[in-house]
C-alpha cells in the first residue's frame, strides 16, 4: 500500500503530460555515509522511487526511511527510532528540477539539479551536480551532495556526538526506464 501512495505521490507531484515523456525508477538506490572520529557509519536503500518529466525537466523523488539498511542491527535500530523518528517521519522526499534537461544529448554530461528535500519533517532547498546521461529507453542520474543533520532538526544525544558526523554525505544512482 505505501509503494501505491508513493507512486500517487510521484506522478501528481510531477505535472503530468504525457506518458512517452515520463521516465519512472521503483528501485533507485541512495545511501549516507557520515565519517566521525570515532567511527564511519553507512547505509543503503535501493527501494528509492523517482519519476522525470521530460517535457519540463521536474524531478521528484521518495523513499522511505525504514529501508535504508545498516551494517549493523542496532545502529539501524537507532537511525529508525531515534534520530529520524521514521514511525512519525515515515518517508523522505525530493521535488525539484533538472536545469537544462532538453539541451542534453545521450552522452555523459555534467547539469545542474535544485529544488527541495524534505526529511524528518524539514525542508532545505539544495542544488547540486549531477551526471546524466540520456537515452531513448533510459535517463541514469548519479551524483552526491552532503547535508547538516541540524538542517532537518535531527537530535544527536551528547553521549554519542562524537560518533555521528555534523555532516552526512548522500550519495544517489537512479536508472529511470520510460513510464508507461
Amino acid at each position: 500500500m505505501a509503494k501505491i501512495f508513493g507512486l500517487f505521490f510521484l506522478l501528481s507531484a510531477v505535472n503530468m503530460a504525457s506518458a512517452q515523456d515520463k521516465f519512472l525508477t521503483k528501485e533507485g538506490f541512495v545511501s549516507f555515509f557520515s565519517h566521525s572520529i570515532v567511527e564511519d557509519i553507512k547505509a543503503d536503500n535501493n527501494q528509492v522511487l523517482s519519476i522525470i518529466d521530460t517535457t519540463t525537466g521536474k524531478i521528484a523523488i521518495q523513499l522511505l526511511m525504514r529501508s535504508f539498511m545498516f551494517e549493523k542491527a542496532l545502529m539501524q535500530e537507532h537511525f529508525n527510532e531515534n534520530y529520524v523518528e521514521s514511525h512519525k517521519y515515515p518517508k523522505a522526499t525530493f521535488s525539484g528540477e533538472i536545469k537544462n534537461l532538453n539541451e542534453i544529448d545521450g552522452t555523459n554530461t555534467a547539469t545542474e539539479i535544485v529544488g527541495t528535500l524534505t526529511v524528518h519533517g524539514e525542508k532545505k532547498e539544495i542544488s547540486t551536480m549531477v551526471d546524466i546521461k540520456m537515452m531513448d529507453d533510459e535517463i541514469i542520474l548519479k551524483g552526491d551532495f552532503k547535508v547538516d543533520v541540524a538542517d532537518f532538526k535531527i537530535k544527536i544525544p551528547a553521549i554519542v556526538a562524537n560518533n555521528i558526523a555534523k555532516t552526512i554525505k548522500v550519495s544517489f544512482e537512479l536508472h529511470h526506464k520510460p513510464y508507461e
